[in-house]
């Protein structure tokens, strides 16, 4: 199987917390998008981990093909 794993053709959206620490899904196969549910242990690929600096609303790339991970930038329309 290629990695990572297109997981979806929309963005998510999500409020975020300021203050809270998220782990976005890199791999594309966890069940819980877009957020890591520790598929990825058979892979390389780790999720990216940050923390959010204010609290607001977010689109969350799921295609995994995002320039800006981990938030949409439309490339789920290419």
């Amino acid at each position: 199987m290629k990695l990572p794993k297109r997981a979806g053709d929309k963005p998510i959206e999500i409020e975020l917390e300021e203050g809270k620490n998220y782990a976005w899904c890199t791999c594309g196969l966890s069940e819980a998008q877009p957020f890591c549910n520790g598929a990825h242990k058979p892979t390389a690929l780790r999720p990216m981990v940050f923390t959010a600096e204010e609290s607001e609303t977010m689109y969350f790339c799921v295609c995994k093909q995002t320039s800006n991970p981990p938030y949409c930038d439309g490339s789920h329309s290419n």
